[in-house]
């Protein structure tokens, strides 16, 4: 017999009412914070603009002074993209890096100022919002008040995104409409300036040292010359690119050889951006109108050595077009002496992988054809030596590693520093903006001041990069473990060659020379194989 009584609250089982139950409320254990609250600020700035609320400097030194003066939370970075519209998240950097530092465990909140600051495209601004505060992240919109910590209702989120998207929309209209009422007039110029010319003052002057150039490729292909060779050439005397790269390329020669800027006539809206979001850039192929302006500009060529030059082309062109196929190897093996891709190439009833340089002048490069078979056989011959040995390799490599990522101390005071002399030059070149636009400053001196402030600016932000490649670290720290985990459940054996394992492992293979491979593991670590003379 069981005489035991229960008591509840001190009142025995037996006298309770089951029709008037006794509820006891049981605080929750309060959480303590193990660390200060890692904040970080996003800004995304106008370069052109006279608004100092939203200015770079402005935004820098208000978030800086905000999140350091308050002793619960740790600051992390201030990510800022300038001049880049809202609507398209791909397009900004520091955006994209600030996500990936989220993802990482390296943010625990975020300041803005305003939902269109952050994002004018509703779709995408929902999206972030709900994946970061998946992983713990939450977000402070000081203009709205709004905070994702405690927000439970995103009818009033959609709301605001949805204003700051039209908003968006509604100025993207605009331009789209003052870009073709000028191309109808004949009054737009350009977004981007011909290699020859120089945009001053809204209008196209040739630059002579320039179009001596462009008169020399041109004279070059009518007399016979390839455009590989013109670009070969070009590369040669050391001439830069329009966009001051050092490499010509067949498709850079024949950009100029196509250009109508060159006998001073313009075809506008080559390309057009749908109106539609995700807004994209598009050739247009007859969906929109075209204009064809004559004598728009001074000319670089006369029309006669222009016509020649298309004439030429055109006979060139083969008559059908054969589709390309892609290898597993396509695009995956690089030069080591020359850097140039290599090319598949069958030779009789052998199948070689050879340095397009190489191929198209032995001079050009010394590094020699490599047998297919060859290259499958050294990476069967990788993959096995690792299979057998990753745990004295990969796994000693992950230890230092994460022992690296736990002893590394980012200097905040390094980075808020770099921060404010980049807000300082930022603000100059705001500054001289202003000016220029005025009719105060000079146009030649404003072009010397403002690209001396840039290359400042961008020797600035190369050694912030410098203390922020943390990332390669942990990045390195995941792909080890992914290539752990691939080992040890892959075959014993490869009897065949296998490209989803080889896909999974490789990220580039370095011809070293036609007898020596190097292969560059997703992890970052290169593994030598030679190429074996039986194979060849």
């Amino acid at each position: 017999m069981i005489t035991s009584q229960y008591y509840v609250a001190g009142t025995s089982a037996k006298t309770l009412n089951p029709a008037n139950p006794q509820v006891i409320v049981i605080d929750p254990i309060p959480r303590v914070r193990s660390h200060k609250l890692r904040t970080a600020a996003y800004a995304r700035v106008s370069s052109d603009s006279d608004d100092q609320l939203y200015s770079f400097a402005a935004q820098v030194s208000y978030y800086t002074e905000l999140i350091k003066g308050n002793e619960e939370w740790e600051f992390v970075d201030i990510y800022a993209d300038e001049g880049i519209t809202g609507l398209r998240m791909d397009k900004r950097d520091d955006f994209l890096r600030m996500i990936r530092d989220c993802r990482k465990g390296k943010i625990d909140r975020i300041l803005t100022k305003s939902i269109s600051r952050f994002s004018r495209n509703t779709r995408e601004c929902l999206q972030i919002i709900r994946d970061l505060k998946s992983i713990g992240v939450t977000i402070y919109f000081e203009k709205e008040h709004l905070d994702t910590a405690e927000i439970s209702d995103e009818m009033l989120l959609t709301f605001f995104s949805g204003n700051a998207q039209q908003e968006s929309m509604t100025i993207s209209t605009n331009m789209r409409w003052s870009y073709q009422n000028r191309m109808k007039k004949g009054r737009f110029i350009t977004c981007k300036t011909p290699f020859g010319y120089r945009l001053v003052d809204g209008i196209l002057e040739i630059d002579e040292q320039e179009a001596e150039i462009v008169r020399y490729i041109f004279d070059s292909y009518l007399n016979g010359r390839s455009k590989d060779e013109i670009a070969a050439d070009l590369t040669g005397m050391g001439i830069s690119t329009r966009d001051k790269k050092d490499r010509w390329q067949y498709t850079s020669v024949d950009y100029i050889l196509k250009n109508e800027r060159y006998i001073g006539d313009a075809l506008l809206q080559k390309r057009y951006t749908t109106d539609v979001l995700p807004f994209q850039k598009k050739r247009n192929n007859g969906e929109m109108d075209k204009y064809y302006i004559k004598y728009s500009h001074p000319a670089i060529l006369s029309r006669d050595i222009f016509e020649r030059a298309q004439e030429l082309n055109r006979s060139r062109v083969l008559p059908s077009m054969y589709k390309r196929l892609v290898y597993p190897l396509s695009k995956r093996i690089v030069c080591g002496e020359c850097g140039s891709m290599f090319k598949r190439k069958i030779n009789g009833e052998k199948t070689y992988w050879v340095c397009r340089n190489h191929n198209n002048d032995k001079a050009n490069c010394s590094v020699t054809q490599i047998p297919e078979p060859g290259i499958y056989a050294a990476f069967h011959r990788m993959y096995h030596r690792l299979k057998l040995n990753y745990d004295t390799i990969l796994c000693p490599m992950l230890d230092q590693l994460q022992a690296l990522k736990r002893h590394r101390n980012l200097s905040n005071l390094q980075v808020i520093e770099l921060n404010r002399q980049i807000a300082e030059l930022t603000e100059r070149n705001h500054v001289l903006n202003g000016l220029k636009s005025k009719g105060i400053m000079d146009s030649a001196l404003f072009i010397s001041q403002t690209d001396e402030l840039g290359r400042k600016i961008r020797s600035l932000k190369a050694e912030k990069n410098k203390l922020m490649e943390q990332d390669e670290d942990d990045s390195a720290i995941i792909e080890t473990r992914n290539l752990i985990e691939l080992l040890e459940g892959g075959p014993e054996h490869l009897d065949h060659f296998d490209e989803s394992l080889f896909d999974s492992l490789v990220e580039r293979v370095t011809a070293e020379s036609g007898e020596r491979l190097k292969f560059r593991l997703i992890n970052g670590l290169e593994l030598a194989e030679p190429i074996e003379r039986t194979v060849r």
